[in-house]
């Protein structure tokens, strides 16, 4: 099977379950335990449903020829200070890639990408960010991201 077997759809409101599935999943391969992906899902279907209803959170899924969902990954509109340098606008920040382990190796992650990016362009997101993953990190610099001197405190 390839990528064109699948095909692309855009998520609503009635899929936050299963991107919340997919959230709890990649955090789960990244070596979280469940003590930590029980509240944080909790929370984040609290959070991801309004933001899907008006649409600051954009999901596209990629679906097998079964019918299952294979593969997903967000796009949260975050409104922004306007930089050095020309005006201000949204930021895109891509979260929740995931990949079935079934589905893996056959390009969906790239797809499910080049749709957000794609979206990006079309609609005036200049810049648009990501945390990435050891496993991700590849595909992410053949896209063209590429580090920021971005720290963090947790308080």
């Amino acid at each position: 099977m390839t990528h064109s077997d699948y095909t692309l759809r855009r998520a609503d409101y009635y899929d936050a379950h299963t991107i919340t599935g997919h959230r709890r999943a990649m955090f789960s391969d990244m070596g979280y335990g469940e003590e930590t992906l029980d509240p944080m899902s909790h929370h984040f279907l609290a959070w991801v449903k309004p933001r899907l209803t008006n649409g600051e959170y954009l999901a596209w899924l990629a679906i097998a020829p079964d019918g299952s969902v294979a593969a997903g990954m967000g796009l949260w509109l975050m409104d922004w200070p306007p930089p050095m340098v020309g005006p201000g606008a949204r930021r895109g920040n891509i979260v929740n890639v995931y990949t079935e382990r079934d589905h893996r190796r056959l390009g969906l992650a790239r797809l499910l990408m080049n749709t957000a990016l794609d979206w990006c362009r079309e609609n005036g997101i200049r810049t648009v960010i990501l945390h990435a993953s050891t496993d991700g990190r590849s595909l992410y610099e053949s896209l063209g991201f590429q580090p920021t001197n971005e720290m963090r405190l947790t308080i």
